[in-house]
């Protein structure tokens, strides 16, 4: 594994997310090379010392390690097409899914090229410090061949061989995302119809997040075991609050689609005969695509 700031890097794709990159390199002492279509946007890194190249082809080799942070899998593969990869390291950094990943991949490699599928949990701002997580899975030594000069970006880590799995963590944390604040956001309108303000909630829902964040593990072991043994609640036990969420949300008036959806799953799996298993049990539910 390297660890010399001198080793050249090569960013393609500046939008403001390419844009922080390359500035991480830089600033980390990394001679730095980077490609826009509209060349405007790389004024401020040439400013700070990075050298725009002319061409895509030229940038390619320019650095021993090619990010390319373009709007998905398609462009890349546009924008790649004409160019030398051979013998090139790319890390991909756009979103897609792991399909698009893996198929990018055998697609990179039969050009020759080295290949890391990635995901960037974290706004440009944050690039360049501990706070900023960058996901990679792909080949191993790749990832260790290039993990000093990529940790100028933030937390590297690589999840495993498969270059789709960065996508799945990716997704897998937008359904966490989505679904916290989702919750939030029922609960903030609940308790707004009693004249209970956002600001007031926020700091006994970070509460309850937080506590609901420790159980994981526990049911992570549960559901890696496939045994559900209610140790602390019984899914039916859980389905009769889960009514009281719905009845609270129709009587106040708040859209009460959540927690239909909630209690629906819920009821299939009694119904299935898991009322007396614990709440992990629902995975099922979420393995099996509705209608199937």
């Amino acid at each position: 594994m390297d660890d010399n700031t001198d080793i050249p890097v090569t960013v393609i794709g500046l939008g403001l997310m390419g844009r922080a990159l390359a500035g991480a390199f830089l600033k980390a002492g990394h001679p730095t090379t980077v490609w826009n279509r509209t060349t405007s946007k790389a004024d401020q890194l040439v400013a700070e010392g990075a050298r725009l190249a002319p061409t895509v082809g030229d940038a390619i080799k320019a650095g021993s390690l090619t990010i390319v942070c373009l709007t998905d899998y398609q462009v890349m593969r546009k924008v790649l097409d004409a160019s030398e990869l051979d013998g090139t390291t790319l890390v991909h950094l756009s979103s897609g899914s792991s399909a698009q990943a893996r198929e990018a991949a055998r697609w990179a490699e039969g050009r020759g090229a080295r290949y890391l599928d990635g995901a960037v949990m974290a706004v440009p701002p944050v690039i360049g410090t501990a706070e900023a997580v960058i996901l990679h899975s792909g080949p191993r030594p790749d990832f260790e061949a290039h993990e000093a000069t990529l940790g100028a970006l933030g937390t590297v880590t690589h999840l495993g061989e498969d270059p789709g799995l960065a996508s799945l963590y990716d997704v897998a944390g937008l359904a966490m995302m989505w679904s916290v604040l989702n919750a939030w956001l029922q609960g903030t309108a609940l308790l707004g119809t009693a004249g209970v303000d956002a600001a007031a909630y926020a700091p006994f829902a970070q509460q309850i997040a937080a506590v609901v964040a420790g159980w994981l593990p526990g049911y992570a072991e549960q559901i890696d075991r496939g045994s559900f043994p209610a140790e602390v609640s019984a899914l039916e036990t859980d389905a009769r609050a889960m009514a009281h969420l719905l009845e609270e949300s129709e009587a106040a008036g708040v859209d009460a689609g959540l927690p239909k959806l909630i209690k629906a799953m819920a009821d299939r799996s009694i119904a299935a005969g898991h009322g007396a298993e614990q709440y992990p049990v629902l995975i099922e539910e979420f393995r099996t695509p509705r209608g199937a």
